[in-house]
């Protein structure tokens, strides 16, 4: 894992250098779609599937959205822990690096670069929800809290 690990800090370091030297630095688009080939994705309905297990506390589910964003509405037992604060809130919300994670976002792109982000911190067990909130679980009819 941890070689697994390095190789992907590898690969974003040498995207960044490479972006520098021809002063076109990755788009968020990009970067996205890179975190997507070395991330975990999970379904709507796989998810669901594993509510219960969100309840009863052996899996987190993560929202990295903005506290407005939340408020207007997210997926059930969904903790919200917004994309800039992932890296200094992460361990006293998660202490247990074995500990299943599934983050979450709108669209799947703050959630996808989280995702990554928790992998490069030690975190063995995160996926990233498909399509996000909006285009993922909100769109497949599931249960909504407010």
């Amino acid at each position: 894992m941890r070689r697994y690990l390095k190789s992907v800090l590898l690969v974003w370091l040498a995207v960044a250098f490479v972006a520098s030297l021809s002063y076109a630095w990755p788009t968020k688009g990009d970067l996205v779609k890179i975190a997507q080939e070395y991330i975990a994705q999970i379904t709507p309905k796989e998810l669901n599937a594993e509510l219960s297990e969100a309840k009863a506390g052996k899996l987190v589910i993560l929202d990295v959205r903005e506290p407005s964003e939340y408020k207007a509405g997210h997926i059930p037992y969904a903790k919200n822990l917004p994309r800039g604060l992932l890296e200094f809130k992460i361990a006293k919300l998660v202490p247990d690096k074995s500990t299943p994670i599934v983050v979450y976002c709108r669209s799947g792109g703050r959630g996808s670069l989280a995702t990554l982000r928790l992998m490069t911190m030690g975190y063995g067990n995160v996926k990233n929800l498909e399509k996000g909130f909006i285009f993922g679980w909100k769109k497949a009819g599931y249960k909504v809290e407010k």
